[in-house]
C-alpha cells in the first residue's frame, strides 16, 4: 500500500504537471510520446491496484479468514487511491481526448514507418514465391488498415495480417519488438475509456463489514479527511450493479436498505462522534477555570478536528452530506435546548457559540432566546427598588453602555443644592469668580491650575470624616452618583431598543404602515383571517409605539429639574461651573488612586472606570444652561499646558542629572516624570468622556438656543397648518 500510494502520487503529479503545459510546436512528438506514457502508466496502475484488492478480498472471504484492523486499513487506502486514478482522468477528461487522438495517430504512423521498411526489403528481395507473396499481402493489408481510425476491428486485422506478415524474418529483431510495443500502446490507448471499469468498485457490495473500521480511522486521522470522498465515490459503484436486481420485484427497495444502512454507519462512526467531541472541547474551553481535567496537548495529544469543516458537501444517491451543516445543526439544537432548560447559562452558550466560530469556522444560529436571569444573579427591578444603594457601588463605563430614577435625583439635588449654598463654599466660589474675571485676560483667558489645585486642598481644612474623606470628595461621590443614576437610564433604555429593534428590523418602513385589517377586510377574507390581521396590527402599533417614544429620556430628565435649577430663588446654584475644575482635580486623585489598588493584594475600592462624574457633571451643566461659562475657562487646556510644561522641565533636568550619574536623583525624575504624565492621561481621558456625555444632553446648545429652534418649529407647524386650511378653503370653494 505504501507503494502504490507513493507511485500513483507521483503519477498524478506528472499528469498535473503534463497536461498544464502548453504543447509546443516544435516538440508535439516528444510530448505526445510523454503524454502517451504516463496515461498508460495510469491504466496499468489501476489495473494492478483493482486486481490485488478483488484478490485479497476475495481470498480472505473465501478461507474465511478474518482481517485485521491493519489490512483493512491498508485496503481502504487501496480503494481510495484506485478511485483518485479514475477522478484524476474525468477531471482531465477534455484533455485527455483531445489528446488520445493524436497520440493514436502518431502511434499509427510509428507502426507505419517499420512496416515500410520491412515491405521494401521484401519488395527488394526478387525471389518470388507463394509464401513471399503471401507476407507481402499481410504487410500491405495491415498498411491499409493503419491508415483509418483506431477501431478495435481494425486493430484485430492488423493482428492478425502481422501474425502472416512477420514470417519469413521480414523484420530484424530490433524492429519487431518496437512494433510490438507500439501496437500495444495503441491498444491501450485506444480503449483507454475502459479506465472506469478498471476503477469499478461494485465488489465492495460484499464487503461493507470494512466501511466501520475505515470510518474509524478516518475520524483518529482527520488531517487527511478528504479521502471521504472517495471512498463514497466508491460505495456509489455498487448501486448500477444492484439496478439490476431480479430477486426482487423492485430494485428500489434494495437501493433503500443500502443507502440506510451505509448512513447509519456513518452516523455512528463519524458524525455523531465528531458532534459529541466538538460539543466538549467547547464546553472544557469555556469552563478552563474548573480545571475539569488535563488538558495539555504535550501530555494527552491533540486532533485537530477542524479539517472536515473544510470539506466540500459530499455526494450519495439523493443528497449531499455536509458535515459542517451537520455539527452547526446538532450544536444549534442542542445549545437551544439545554439554554431553554436553564436559561441562566444563556451567557455560556452564547460565548461556546462564539468560540465555535472562532475555532472551528461554524456559522452559529442566533438562540433569540431571553437573555436575562430568572432566579439568579441580580434584578432589573430589585436594582430599581435600591437604586440608591446601586448607584453608590456602580461604577457607569460611557463606552459600554424613569419614575424611581426621578425620584433619587430629587434626594440628591437637595443635598446638592445644600453644599451650593454652605457659605464657606459659596464665598469662596464667588471670590473664585471675581479672581477670575480680574486675572483672564492676563491668563490668556485659562482658569488658573494652581487656583483649583488650592481650593481642592484648602478644602480639607473645613473638616474631613472618620475615614479621610473632605466635603468635596463627598460632593464628588454625590456627581458621580447622579451620573451613574443618568448612566443606568441610557443603558437600560439601550437594552430596550435593542431588543425593540431586534423584533421590528423585519418591518421595511416604520413611516409608512398599511392597514392589514382593512385590506383583509377589503379582500373579503374570513373572520379568522381578519382577527390574525387584527392581532398583526395591534403588535406592529405597539412595536412602533415603543421604538419611538421614550428616546428623549435624558430629555425629560433635563426638562422636569432644569426650570428650578435656573429659577431666581436658586442663584446660588449659578456658582457651579467654577466649582469643576477642583472637581476634576479631586476625581484624579480619586481615579489614579482606584487604579493602583487593581494591582495590590488588597482589592478594595479597586476600579478601573467611573464615566459617572463625568455624566453628572454634563447633566448639571446642563440643567444649569453653564456649558458656555464652563467653556470660558479653557480649564482642559490650562491642565494640558501646566503638565505638559512640568514634563518637559523633568525631562531636561533628567538629560543633565544622566551625567552626573546620580542614580538616587534620577530615580526620583523618573518617578516624578511617570506621575505627571499619568496624571496628564487621566485628564485627558476625563476629557473625552465629559465631551461625549455632553452629546446625550444636546450640550452643543445653549437654552436661548434651544429655545429658538423649538419656536422656529412651532412656527413650521402653524404655517403648514395655515397653508393645510386655506389650501382645503380653496378646494371648497372650486367645489
Amino acid at each position: 500500500m505504501q507503494s502504490y500510494y507513493v507511485f500513483v502520487s507521483s503519477w498524478m503529479t506528472k499528469m498535473e504537471s503534463i497536461l498544464s503545459k502548453e504543447q509546443r510546436v516544435d516538440k508535439f512528438a516528444e510530448d505526445l510520446s510523454n503524454r502517451c506514457n504516463v496515461f498508460i502508466q495510469g491504466f496499468l496502475y489501476a489495473y494492478s491496484l483493482s486486481t490485488i484488492i478483488k484478490t485479497t478480498m476475495n481470498l480472505y472471504m473465501s478461507m474465511q479468514k478474518p482481517m485485521t484492523k491493519t489490512s483493512v486499513k491498508a485496503l481502504c487506502r487501496l480503494v481510495e487511491l484506485l478511485k483518485a486514478i479514475e477522478h484524476m482522468f474525468y477531471r482531465r477528461s477534455m484533455v485527455v481526448a483531445d489528446s488520445v487522438t493524436h497520440i493514436a495517430q502518431h502511434l499509427q504512423y510509428q507502426a507505419l514507418h517499420t512496416i515500410s521498411v520491412a515491405k521494401k526489403r521484401v519488395i527488394s528481395d526478387k525471389k518470388y514465391s507463394e509464401q513471399r507473396l503471401d507476407v507481402l499481402s499481410a504487410l500491405v493489408l495491415a498498411e491499409n488498415t493503419l491508415h483509418g481510425p483506431s477501431t478495435k476491428q481494425r486493430r484485430l486485422i492488423v493482428s492478425l495480417a502481422l501474425s502472416v506478415g512477420t514470417q519469413m524474418k521480414t523484420f530484424k529483431d530490433e524492429e519487431l519488438l518496437p512494433l510490438q510495443l507500439v501496437l500495444k500502446k495503441l491498444d491501450l490507448i485506444s480503449e483507454l475509456i475502459e479506465i472506469r471499469a478498471q476503477c469499478d468498485c461494485c465488489f465492495l457490495y460484499w464487503h461493507r463489514a470494512v466501511f466501520p473500521i475505515y470510518l474509524d480511522d478516518v475520524y483518529e486521522n482527520a488531517v487527511d479527511s478528504a479521502r471521504l470522498h472517495y471512498m463514497f465515490s466508491a460505495l456509489r459503484d455498487c448501486v448500477p450493479a444492484m439496478m439490476h436486481a431480479r430477486h426482487l420485484e423492485s430494485y428500489e427497495a434494495l437501493l433503500e436498505c443500502y443507502d440506510k444502512e451505509i448512513m447509519e454507519v456513518l452516523n455512528e462512526h463519524l458524525l455523531d462522534k465528531l458532534c459529541k467531541e466538538i460539543e466538549k472541547d467547547l464546553r472544557l474551553s469555556v469552563h478552563t477555570h474548573l480545571k475539569l481535567d488535563d488538558r495539555n496537548p504535550f501530555r494527552v495529544g491533540m486532533k485537530d478536528l477542524a479539517h472536515f469543516f473544510f470539506l466540500n458537501p459530499i455526494r450519495f444517491f439523493n443528497r449531499f452530506i455536509d458535515i459542517k451543516a451537520y455539527v452547526t445543526h446538532y450544536l444549534d439544537k442542542t445549545f437551544y435546548n439545554l439554554t431553554t432548560v436553564a436559561l441562566h447559562d444563556w451567557a455560556t452558550y452564547s460565548e461556546m457559540r462564539n468560540l465555535a466560530t472562532q475555532r472551528y469556522g461554524l456559522s452559529m444560529t442566533e438562540a433569540h432566546l431571553p437573555s436575562q436571569t430568572l432566579e439568579q444573579g441580580l434584578d432589573v427591578l430589585e436594582i430599581m427598588r435600591n437604586i440608591h444603594v446601586f448607584v453608590s457601588r456602580y461604577l457607569y463605563n460611557l463606552n459600554n453602555q424613569v419614575n424611581f430614577t426621578y425620584q433619587f435625583l430629587r434626594k440628591k439635588f437637595y443635598i446638592f443644592s445644600q453644599f451650593m449654598y454652605d457659605e464657606h463654599i459659596k464665598s469662596r466660589l464667588i471670590k473664585d469668580i471675581r479672581f477670575f474675571r480680574e486675572v483672564k485676560d492676563q491668563n490668556d483667558h485659562k482658569y488658573p491650575f494652581e487656583r483649583a489645585d488650592k481650593f481642592n486642598r484648602g478644602i480639607r481644612k473645613l473638616g474631613i470624616t472618620p475615614d479621610g474623606q473632605s466635603y468635596l470628595d463627598q460632593f464628588r461621590q454625590l456627581i458621580s452618583q447622579i451620573g451613574n443614576a443618568m448612566g443606568y437610564v441610557r443603558m437600560i433604555r439601550s437594552g430596550g431598543l435593542h431588543c425593540c429593534s431586534s423584533a421590528i428590523r423585519f418591518v421595511p418602513d416604520l413611516e409608512d404602515i398599511v392597514n392589514f385589517e382593512e385590506l383583509v377586510k377589503e379582500e373579503g377574507l374570513s373572520e379568522e383571517t381578519q382577527k390574525a390581521a387584527r392581532q398583526l396590527d395591534s403588535v406592529l402599533s405597539d412595536l412602533t409605539r415603543n421604538f419611538a417614544e421614550g428616546t428623549e429620556y435624558f430629555k425629560m430628565l433635563v426638562d422636569v429639574f432644569a426650570p428650578e435649577f435656573r429659577s431666581p430663588k436658586n442663584m446660588h446654584l449659578r456658582n457651579f461651573y467654577i466649582i469643576v475644575p477642583p472637581l476634576t482635580l479631586n476625581f484624579v486623585e480619586h481615579s489614579i488612586s482606584c487604579k493602583e489598588k487593581l494591582n495590590k493584594k488588597n482589592k478594595s475600592g479597586a476600579a478601573f472606570t467611573d464615566d459617572g462624574f463625568a455624566m453628572g457633571v454634563a447633566y448639571i451643566l446642563k440643567l444649569l444652561d453653564q456649558y458656555q461659562e464652563f467653556d470660558s475657562l479653557h480649564w482642559f487646556q490650562s491642565v494640558r499646558e501646566k503638565y505638559v510644561k512640568e514634563i518637559r522641565a523633568v525631562a531636561k533636568q533628567q538629560n543633565v542629572q544622566s551625567t552626573n550619574q546620580d542614580e538616587k536623583l534620577l530615580q526620583t525624575m523618573n518617578l516624578t516624570h511617570k506621575r505627571l504624565e499619568v496624571c496628564l492621561q487621566e485628564f485627558e481621558l476625563l476629557y473625552f468622556s465629559l465631551s461625549s456625555a455632553r452629546i446625550f444632553f444636546r450640550a452643543d446648545k445653549t437654552a436661548a438656543e434651544e429655545n429658538q429652534e423649538k419656536k422656529e418649529k412651532e412656527e413650521q407647524l402653524t404655517e403648514a397648518a395655515f397653508g393645510m386650511g386655506e389650501f382645503q378653503a380653496g378646494f371648497e370653494g372650486c367645489g
